[in-house]
């Protein structure tokens, strides 16, 4: 059986590093809960395997990493989520209740708009 490497990020960018754990404000087990309930589902990207969509379980990977363990795939996805909840929230980023739809959307990435951002979480 031959093993497939994953190649690793050289370097995290520090403006990245610290964005990410800023907007993704769920712990990883609150990530996790959510993933495996109904609502995390989304028809545009259906589930594989036991929960939640492919870039929520993305996001709870990275969340389990060490900086220095994350890889090329692993920043991707960083960057994805980033760019993903600063489309939907703008700059303010206050919390906010807005649509039903509109919140589950964000909490499948990670990111709880009832929630303030780089509030303080367990891994």
């Amino acid at each position: 059986m031959q093993r497939v490497a994953r190649a690793m990020a050289e370097h995290v960018d520090d403006d990245l590093w610290n964005e990410f754990h800023r907007v993704v404000n769920m712990t990883s087990r609150e990530l996790r809960e959510w993933l495996e309930t109904d609502d995390a589902q989304e028809d545009s990207e259906p589930a594989v395997g036991p929960i939640g969509t492919p870039t929520g379980r993305a996001t709870l990977a990275v969340l389990a990493k060490r900086r220095g363990d994350l890889t090329v795939d692993d920043v991707a996805v960083m960057r994805r989520v980033v760019d993903r909840v600063h489309a939907e929230r703008g700059v303010d980023m206050e919390p906010t209740a807005g649509q039903a739809h509109w919140r589950r959307k964000l909490m499948r990435i990670g990111h709880d708009p009832l929630k303030p951002v780089g509030s303080p979480r367990r891994h």
